[in-house]
């Protein structure tokens, strides 16, 4: 018996061109929903499905909560919605922020192993770091077809790269033929449903993350959230991936990017505070001075020496993670 096919596509840095030149070439009668999330920030136009539907022969747009899925059409995630595909159903759901992005791919991808087992097919675009990683790594272990586009042909390749690092890929190209051929491939068998993936379906729908549920999938590890500050988990299955308590999810790259960004930020606001300090140590410096205060005098401008040498320091170190 022939399963239905979705197909879902994930894309950052440069994924909406790609996708100009791959949707419009797909034929009207593709026998596939295509879903397509691209990370478009929280404050999001919402223009992408009008872009895309004037470009080819297939129907494209916003995904809209409830609406049932239909063959050769193209639903778009809208800002700040995740877009999950529950049995032939759109949902778009509030759940927390996945490597920094709500619409996540992975959460897409997820929704659509969940759902279509080996009928699902996943398309990795060009971006930064890895979204969509993990996600294919779960349409693959549930019998899937995965594709990224070739790195060497990408706007930014850490997506696609990040995807070949993740799983066994079977394809690396673009092209609308691809993704054609894939669509006309018949099914093959399919493993059963992980529970951690249908867990991961329902943290992004919405539903509450409890920390019974993060126990159920995950090993506390001795790192912090960088969205709520809260103690993070390390997914018992690869790719390496962490969520916290509160449900926010994070590769092992986005996680370092975070974490980079913040020690910068760290060490520029204690850049900050120790040359404030010199300069008052400083003044109280002259101010002793003028009232004859020998030893304070003294002391107040060793302090300022001191902190002008902790101030060069930091410096040194702010430069060397600019660079």
């Amino acid at each position: 018996m022939h399963k239905e096919r979705a197909i879902a596509i994930g894309g950052s840095s440069g994924s909406i061109a790609a996708l100009k030149q791959i949707i419009p070439l797909l034929p009207e009668d593709l026998p596939a929903a295509i879903f397509v999330v691209v990370h478009v920030g929280t404050y999001g136009s919402n223009l992408l499905g009008d872009i895309l539907d004037s470009a080819g022969p297939l129907s494209v747009a916003t995904a809209v909560d409830g609406e049932p899925t239909e063959t050769g059409r193209v639903y778009v995630a809208p800002a700040d919605r995740h877009l999950l595909v529950i049995d032939g159903i759109i949902r778009l759901g509030r759940g927390p922020r996945e490597n920094m992005s709500r619409p996540s791919i992975d959460a897409l991808f997820r929704s659509v192993a969940f759902s279509y087992g080996s009928g699902a097919i996943g398309l990795v675009l060009t971006g930064n770091l890895n979204d969509g990683a993990a996600g294919l790594a779960s349409i693959k272990q549930r019998g899937g077809l995965t594709a990224v586009q070739n790195p060497a042909d990408a706007e930014a390749p850490d997506m696609p790269l990040g995807a070949l690092e993740a799983s066994d890929i079977d394809y690396r190209a673009p092209l609308a033929d691809l993704i054609t051929a894939m669509a006309h491939e018949p099914t093959g068998s399919e493993p059963a449903i992980r529970r951690e993936l249908e867990l991961e379906v329902d943290i992004a729908l919405g539903r509450p993350c409890l920390t019974e549920t993060i126990a159920e999938i995950a090993d506390v590890a001795p790192l912090s959230c960088p969205d709520c500050g809260g103690t993070l988990s390390q997914l018992k299955r690869p790719p390496l991936r962490f969520r916290c308590q509160v449900g926010h999810a994070y590769s092992a790259n986005a996680l370092a990017h975070q974490h980079e960004g913040s020690i910068d930020e760290a060490v520029r606001v204690a850049l900050r505070i120790v040359e404030e300090r010199a300069v008052l140590a400083e003044r109280m410096a002259r101010e002793a001075k003028t009232a004859a205060r020998t030893h304070a005098h003294e002391d107040y401008l060793g302090k300022a020496a001191e902190l002008r040498a902790s101030a060069k320091v930091l410096r040194a170190a702010a430069l060397r993670l600019m660079s």
